[in-house]
């Protein structure tokens, strides 16, 4: 749809993934291109401490791929939606038989990571989770460096909340994976 000015108002999934890099993370919310600024220092750290966890786990047991923050996943058509969360894991079964996309993954991943930085609203972090329950995401943590706490969802209403003094599993989604809440964080 484009305005009288020749202004683009819904964007497509294969427009955001030709568009140049400007430096900021983009993701693509039914059709509206949404950028987002170079998180802090504390918010990467606390990437790293899941991820390191999470892929050493997950590749010790051939379950699947572990996908950093600039992987993009197309989970809703016309209008289009990408999303690209902090981490995400796809099980192996999930993974096509030609191999990992070079594009947008199609469809959610198995587990959606989501590390809440400063700037982030409640409103905009439920969005998230939200999209990612829609789309068929199995579980989805928030992890938030505040707080020092971790939100377990698998489902719109099945919500578990960890403190430091708890550990994390991997539930249904990653069996056997265990991870204290404590060692999350800086």
């Amino acid at each position: 749809i484009r305005s009288c000015l020749g202004l683009k108002w819904n964007f497509t999934a294969d427009e955001l993934f030709v568009m140049p890099d400007d430096g900021f993370r983009s993701e693509l919310v039914r059709g509206e291109i949404r950028r987002m600024p170079p998180a802090g220092s504390e918010h990467g750290a606390v990437i790293m401490n899941i991820g390191t966890a999470l892929h050493q786990f997950v590749k010790a047991h051939g379950l699947g791929v572990v996908f950093g923050a600039e992987t993009g996943f197309k989970i809703a058509s016309d209008p289009d939606t990408v999303r690209a969360p902090d981490l995400a894991f796809v099980r192996r079964e999930q993974i096509p038989e030609g191999g990992i996309p070079r594009g947008f993954w199609p469809g959610a991943p198995d587990l959606a990571v989501e590390v809440v930085s400063p700037g982030d609203t409640y409103t905009e972090v439920e969005e998230e989770v939200h999209d990612w329950l829609n789309s068929g995401t199995r579980m989805v943590l928030v992890l938030n460096p505040r707080t020092h706490t971790v939100a377990i969802y698998t489902s719109h209403t099945n919500v578990v909340k960890l403190t430091e003094s708890d550990t994390l599993d991997g539930g249904e989604v990653l069996p056997g994976f265990t991870c204290r809440v404590a060692e999350l964080f800086i």
